[in-house]
């Protein structure tokens, strides 16, 4: 199926935008609706539900030893004495190998 180019109007701040043929085509293949918003308004109510509101989300980041390297990382939880926490790359390595240390 060929696809063109077609405007539409958002929903929520009332502007037209443009809904591309190959944006259309990834909505297709996915079973997506037509966008009701403009991407301006889709991201802003993607940042509101993160709880990111006008003023943008920033995740509190804590600070750990890796069990596996020793080096230091920064992880989005809590560290805890009664489980192991591990750097993004030793993470990535277990991951990818299945292995639990």
């Amino acid at each position: 199926m060929a696809y063109e180019d077609i405007t539409l109007t958002c929903a929520d701040c009332g502007e037209q935008f443009i809904f591309s043929a190959d944006d259309q085509e990834f909505h297709a293949s996915r079973g997506y609706q037509n966008p009701k918003r403009c991407p301006t308004c889709r991201q802003a109510r993607r940042s509101e539900q993160r709880g990111g509101g006008a003023g943008g989300y920033e995740r509190t980041m804590y600070d750990a030893v890796c069990a596996s390297c020793g080096q230091t990382a920064q992880v989005p939880f809590v560290p805890r004495q009664d489980r192991p926490v591990y750097c993004s790359s030793c993470y990535s390595k277990m991951r990818a190998g299945g292995d639990r240390p």
